[in-house]
């Protein structure tokens, strides 16, 4: 059971769901997102002139917090320095290049060359097999026309 309120005021145009006669603000929904599924990221890569140019901004930032933001701007982390600083020092210049991602090719087998030769020899061997088993069943048939 309901009490009824004697402090309540009534309604002014006495229509429910409505304020002095006027209809809520309608918001609209949010537009909905795009369906289609958005290019792959891709991993950023770093050339050997970047990395050195960071570096070189790093090494001359004397500052307090001059080294968070150069890390900020240039979104990196701090660990990127330590490995990229590692890698100068050890005059790895290959190494300040961006590597190949994935598996790496192996040497090749040495005796690939050898079995392509050997299936070549084979299959030369084959028809040359063929050839002389059919020239064979013509002679034995000539034989049986001489007769």
């Amino acid at each position: 059971m309901v009490m009824p309120n004697p402090n309540a005021q009534p309604m002014a145009g006495g229509s429910g769901g409505t304020l002095d006669g006027r209809r809520p603000t309608v918001v609209p929904a949010p537009v909905a997102a795009n369906p289609e599924v958005s290019e792959r990221p891709r991993r950023r890569t770093f050339t050997a002139q970047e990395k050195l140019r960071i570096l070189q901004e790093a090494d001359q930032a004397t500052g307090a917090g001059a080294i968070g933001a150069l890390l900020r701007r240039e979104g990196l982390y701090s660990s990127h320095l330590t490995d990229w600083r590692r890698q100068r020092d050890a005059g790895i210049l290959n190494g300040l290049t961006p590597a190949r991602r994935g598996p790496k090719p192996g040497d090749p087998n040495p005796l690939t060359e050898d079995l392509a030769k050997a299936q070549q020899e084979i299959a030369r061997l084959k028809l040359r097999l063929e050839r002389a088993e059919a020239i064979i069943d013509l002679q034995k048939k000539s034989r049986t026309c001489w007769g």
